[in-house]
C-alpha cells in the first residue's frame, strides 16, 4: 500500500505533543548521563526506529552490560531492556503524569542494571518544572501518537535517503529530544566559533555544518515542516530561491523550511522533500564555500554503492 503522509498540526495535538517531548528528555538524559561523550553531542542523540524514540545501547551503570531505554509508540509503552534478556516496560496510559512516568524509568533502570541520577531540569522548551515533578502533562492521546509516528517514520526514511551518497563526515538521523526534531548533519571537515559559551552551542557548534531536518510544529509554527540551515551562517545565506517552488525562507526561524501539508497530498512528496534538502544543501555549500567535489557527493558524484 502507498505510504500515508499524515496531516499534522501542533495546535491538534500540542498536548500529547508536549508530553511525548517530555518523556522523550528522559531518555536523552539517560544518555547523556551514561553514554561516552562524542563530538557534537552525539552521545545524547536519539534514534526513530520502527518502534519509536530509543537511545543507542549504553553502559549498565553497575557495569553488567549494556541497557536500552525506549519509547515504544506502537504499545504506548516506556521500555527499559538489559543486554542479557531482562527488561521492564512502563504504560505511558491512561494519561499518566511525567513525573511518575520519570520516576517508574529511574526505578526501572535501577532494578535492571543499577542505580543513575540524571538532571531532571528541562531543556530547550518552555516549562520549567523538573522532569520528576512534572505533573502538568500528562495527555496521551494513542490516535495522535500513531499520526505523530507515521509522519515522523516517514521523513526520517526521506532525511535518510538524502543522507546516504554524501562522501564526508555525517550523522545519521538524530532524534533531539531538546528541540523535537529528526535531523541530519553534515559537515564539511573546517572547525567553527562556538557563537556562545551554553554548554550545547560550546560543544555542538564548533564545526561547520549544515543541519537538514524536519519537526511536527510547536507553539511559533504550527504545522509540521522539513528545514535546513548553515553554521556558521554567513551573509547572504537568507532569502534565496530554492526548489520545490513551495520553500521558503523562514526569517523568525533563520531556516528554510518546505511545509509538510504542502507536498503530503501528492503522489511525488517523496521526490519534493528531497529536492527541497538537495536544494537547501547546493545552496549552503556554495555560500559557504565548501569544497565542490565534497559538496557534490550528496548528489551522488561519484555514485554511491551500486
Amino acid at each position: 500500500m502507498p505510504a500515508v503522509w499524515p496531516a499534522l498540526a501542533y495546535g491538534a495535538w500540542s498536548a500529547t505533543c508536549d508530553t511525548l517531548h517530555a518523556h522523550t528528555q528522559v531518555l536523552g538524559k539517560l544518555a547523556v548521563e551514561l553514554a561516552p561523550p562524542a563530538p557534537q553531542l552525539q552521545h545524547a542523540a536519539l534514534r526513530l526506529t520502527p518502534r519509536g524514540w530509543e537511545t543507542a545501547g549504553l553502559p549498565a551503570p553497575d557495569g553488567s552490560g549494556a541497557i536500552t531505554a525506549a519509547l515504544d509508540l506502537r504499545r504506548d509503552e516506556a521500555v527499559i531492556e538489559h543486554s542479557d534478556g531482562r527488561e521492564a516496560r512502563i504504560p505511558l496510559t491512561p494519561n499518566r503524569p511525567v513525573a511518575d512516568v520519570t520516576r517508574d524509568v529511574l526505578a526501572a533502570v535501577e532494578r535492571v542494571a543499577g542505580a543513575v541520577e540524571i538532571n531532571p531540569t528541562p531543556q530547550e522548551v518552555t516549562w520549567t518544572v523538573p522532569l520528576d515533578e512534572d505533573r502538568e502533562h500528562a495527555t496521551w492521546d494513542t490516535g495522535q501518537v500513531a499520526n505523530y509516528f507515521e509522519a515522523a517514520t516517514q521523513a526520517a526514511l526521506a532525511l535518510a535517503d538524502f543522507r546516504a551518497p554524501f562522501r564526508g563526515r555525517s550523522t545519521p538521523v538524530n532524534a533531539w529530544w531538546g528541540t523535537f526534531d529528526l535531523a541530519v548533519n553534515l559537515f564539511s571537515g573546517q572547525p567553527a566559533d562556538p557563537p556562545s559559551d551554553d554548554f550545547i552551542m560550546r560543544n555542538g557548534a564548533d564545526a561547520q555544518q549544515v543541519a537538514v531536518g524536519w519537526w511536527p510544529g510547536d507553539a511559533r509554527h504550527d504545522g509540521a515542516a522539513f528545514f535546513a540551515f548553515a553554521y556558521p551562517t554567513p551573509d547572504g545565506f537568507g532569502g534565496a530561491e530554492l526548489e520545490p517552488a513551495a520553500a521558503r525562507w523562514e526569517p523568525d526561524l533563520g531556516e528554510y523550511v518546505l511545509e509538510w501539508d504542502q507536498i503530503r497530498e501528492l503522489p511525488e512528496r517523496r521526490a519534493l522533500a528531497l529536492e527541497f534538502m538537495r536544494s537547501a544543501f547546493r545552496h549552503a555549500c556554495g555560500v559557504c564555500e565548501w569544497d565542490p567535489a565534497l559538496a557534490a557527493t550528496a548528489e551522488g558524484i561519484p555514485p554511491p554503492i551500486s
